[in-house]
């Protein structure tokens, strides 16, 4: 499980989401190899396709600043359970991460649960090379 640091660093990156449309902040806090901790908020757009989630906002923000290699995310949600991250988000940790690397997922109670990438997206693009 992530400290209560990297849940808090989440849970605060949920207050500056732009949620007008679903009213479902989403923090993120992804922390690189090198000690660096890149936080990420969901943006929603009218055309929800053009929306970025939080964790996909956090990975991207770390990758436009050459962190490469990476330990550990935290998505926080305000939800009864801890929040799952989508399909899309789910392909983009398995382009950047070891499938190994842990996940916490974080409910609004701070409760938690941890997987593994590779335990988040089993049969992703990547393993049909």
């Amino acid at each position: 499980m992530a400290d209560t640091k990297l849940i808090d660093l989440a849970i605060e990156a949920s207050k500056n989401a732009y949620v007008p449309y679903s009213h479902f902040p989403i923090g993120a806090a992804l922390v690189a190899k090198d000690g660096r901790v890149f936080t990420g908020c969901n943006v929603e757009n009218a055309s929800f396709g053009l929306t970025n989630c939080g964790e996909r906002t956090a990975i991207f923000k770390a990758i436009s600043e050459g962190a490469r290699e990476f330990e550990e995310l935290v998505i926080f949600g305000k939800t009864e359970q801890p929040v799952s991250p989508c399909g899309a988000c789910r392909q983009v940790m398995v382009e950047f991460f070891e499938k190994d690397l842990p996940v916490t997922l974080v409910a609004e109670d701070k409760s938690t649960v941890v997987m593994t990438v590779q335990e988040l997206l089993p049969y992703s693009f990547t393993d049909l090379k």
